[in-house]
Order: C-alpha cells, then sequence, then structure tokens
C-alpha cells in the first residue's frame, strides 16, 4: 500500500478493526460466536475500502444470532414508540 492510501485509511483500518472485536466481544456475552469473523485487509490494500467478512458459522450460531437480533429490534422499537 502507498503511503498516500496508508494515510488515507488509517481511521478506516481503526474502524474496521474496533467494529470486528466489538462484535466478537458482544457475540461471545451472549454465547454465540462467528468463528470466522475478521476484517478483509487484502480487500483493503487493493482498494481502500476495508470490508468485514462474517464467514461461516454453524447453523445454531446463526438461529442465535437472528434470535439476538430480533430481540434487540423489538426492544429497540418498544423504547422509540414510547418516546
Amino acid at each position: 500500500m502507498g503511503a498516500v492510501l496508508n494515510r488515507a485509511t488509517a481511521e478506516q483500518r481503526r474502524e474496521a478493526a474496533s467494529a470486528v472485536e466489538d462484535l466478537a466481544a458482544v457475540l461471545a456475552l451472549a454465547d454465540a460466536k462467528l468463528p470466522s469473523l475478521e476484517v478483509d485487509w487484502d480487500y483493503g490494500r487493493l482498494t481502500g475500502a476495508y470490508l468485514v467478512n462474517l464467514g461461516s458459522a454453524r447453523t445454531d450460531t446463526i438461529l442465535r444470532i437472528t434470535d439476538l437480533l430480533r430481540k434487540g429490534l423489538r426492544h429497540e422499537r418498544g423504547r422509540t414508540d414510547g418516546d
């Protein structure tokens, strides 16, 4: 990666790494894990856009994450409807 692109994407790299760490931490609290969760550093070095790969996971893990998202959405909607 060139020096200019490296400087220009420094914040994107930090944000991508932080997003992956945060997601992994939240999933761990819920006893769910995406074993292939990672930043696609190669793609980012080539394009300057850092993508997060959620990767492959067992069906029970996806069902657990889906359940957590549904519960979170219900909670969020309940809070915004009452405001």
